[in-house]
This record gives structure tokens, sequence and C-alpha cells, in this order.
């Protein structure tokens, strides 16, 4: 939505309707708070990776690097989803590195891939969390998504944002792309901005890519090799991946932006010149494997975060979930 990014006249008819969505979230917020509606402690420490706004923030490699960091300092770690998307027969549903992406969605499937570790999606976190927790002795579980799930108490929580793209206009939902007002990011733990920084940020996230990886081959090029091709990304925003390619030097010939969690199909990938590469996300990537041709490359991304705060936070976790 454009007009989320701008002060226009849609945004402003629509008011209205955002002043009854924020009056109804804070007053399910107070509910919760207050302990008139029940909340549900897992009897492990709860990391929530949140955001604010509606859209690709970078949820996904923070839940990943969270995950291998924690690692790294001795913690056995789940991951919790809601799995939008996914189209399992019962939930909640058990996802690993090689589970159907249509089934399990294809984040979950991702984080599941890069991490080793189990992911438990459904749409009541309590029996995500229990179903994990029988296969798995966790030291600590991270959700991805769910800040504004309050039916789920938390121990850590921790908001990623588009540093370029923000909080947009500053409304909430339908006037803006906000679930809550900014004067909720005062109660996180750790404000992360993707790409930059911005007047929230307390560390910075950058997305760095390495190489590409052909679909078919699992052969592993150098992203300096590619000088041109053309690209898709079904992603939250997808001009993000666009922009980064190109920045690396990358002519693209062709771009196509689906919308997020777009479930492909090889007709609708026939567009595409099969005489030159044809660059994807590897979060795209888990959903062509079955029909992937020998010209389709996609890109993984490492998060690198900075900011003296993640190591802080990286701390207080340890603490948490060892003195538990």
């Amino acid at each position: 939505m454009n007009f989320w990014y701008s002060h226009s006249v849609i945004a402003y008819l629509l008011l209205p309707f955002s002043f009854l969505f924020w009056l109804i979230s804070r007053l399910r917020y107070f509910l919760f708070k207050l302990g008139i509606s029940q909340s549900y402690r897992a009897p492990v420490p709860v990391v929530v990776v949140g955001n604010l706004s509606v859209g690709g923030n970078g949820k996904t490699p923070m839940v990943i690097w969270l995950v291998q960091h924690l690692q790294a300092r001795g913690l056995k770690c789940g991951v919790i989803s809601r799995g939008y998307g996914s189209q399992s027969d019962v939930y909640p549903f058990l996802v690993i590195s090689d589970t159907d992406p249509v089934k399990g969605g294809d984040e979950p499937v991702l984080i599941a891939k890069r991490t080793g570790v189990p992911v438990c999606i459904s749409a009541n976190r309590q029996d995500a969390i229990e179903l994990l927790l029988k296969i798995q002795n966790c030291d600590v579980i991270i959700s991805d998504d769910g800040l504004q799930h309050y039916k789920l108490q938390r121990d850590i929580e921790i908001v990623v944002m588009d540093a370029k793209r923000g909080l947009g206009n500053g409304f909430v939902l339908p006037a803006g792309p906000l679930r809550e007002t900014a004067n909720r990011l005062q109660t996180v733990d750790l404000i992360i901005t993707n790409g930059g920084e911005n007047q929230y940020t307390e560390a910075v996230m950058q997305l760095v890519p390495h190489y590409a990886i052909n679909l078919v081959s699992n052969e592993k090029r150098l992203l300096s090799e590619f000088k041109q091709g053309s690209a898709l990304a079904g992603i939250g925003n997808p001009q993000r991946f666009f922009d980064m390619l190109q920045c690396l030097g990358i002519q693209l010939n062709q771009t196509q932006a689906f919308q997020d969690h777009q479930q492909f199909s090889a007709e609708q990938l026939s567009q595409f010149n099969v005489n030159e590469p044809l660059l994807m996300t590897e979060k795209d990537a888990v959903k062509c494997g079955q029909f992937a041709q020998q010209n389709w490359w996609y890109v993984p991304v490492d998060a690198e975060i900075s900011g003296q705060k993640t190591t802080a936070l990286l701390d207080k976790i340890e603490h948490i979930a060892k003195g538990k």
C-alpha cells in the first residue's frame, strides 16, 4: 500500500477505522496485561522476534542469526511460527529441513534448513510449544513473529524494522502499516533496523550475500561472476532484493515482484529468459526445487548485526535460559 508511506488523502479518510482498530487492540492488550484474559507461560524462556508494521522487515534472517548465536553459547533452541501460507492437514505441525514448503510454509522450512533446529507451526502458540518440547529438550523457544500475540507470555521482545521505510506514515491499520503505535517500542528489549539506521535504531542488521547456488546442481558461484540476468522475489519487500543485486553490479534485464509467500509453478516462471541466469531469494527457492531449471540460482544472505546492545541481549537470554 503506497499510501501507507505518505500522508495522503486516502490515509486520512481511513483514520476513523484506524482509531477503531487501535481501540480494539489496546483493549485486548490490557485484558491480557491485567490477567482478565488468560495467557500461557511456557516452561522455558520465550524470545519473540516481531515488528510493529506489516510487510517484510527481515524477521526470518534475524531468527536464523539468533538461533545460530545462541547455539554457539551451548543453548538448545526451538522455533515456533504461525506458518503463514502453510497448508498442512493438521496443526501443530513439525517442520524439518526437507518438509514440503506447501505444507510447512516457506519461512519455517527455510529456518529449519539453515539452523537444523525443529520448527513447529500453529496459530495456537501454546500447542506449538508443547509439541516442540515433546520432541526436544529446548533451553529457549524463539517465536518468529507474534509480538502482538499477547496470549503467549514472553521473556524477551525484539523488534525488526526496515530502516528505510521505518514506521511509514505512523498510522495504524488500515490508514497506515502499523499494528501498534510507535509507543510500543519503548517496552521492547531491542530495536534492530534492517539496512541502515533511523531514529529508532539500537542495532543495525545488514543482509550480506556472498554467492549464488544453482537449484539443480547445487553449484556455488561468487556473485561477482554474474554480470546480468533476471530476478524474481516473493517477499515482503521485493525491491530490496533487486536493489541488492544491482548494487553488486548485476544488470537486471527483467524483474518480477510477487506477493509475499507466493506459491510458484513451472508455468508461472516460464516467462523468464532461459538463456540467462534467473536469480531468486532463498525463501523463494525452497518452493521451486521440484521444477527448477538449469539457469535458476538462489542467493542466500547472512545477517550481520552491529551494536553493543546485541551482545548484552545475548547475555541476557543466556542468563535467563540457564537460570531456569
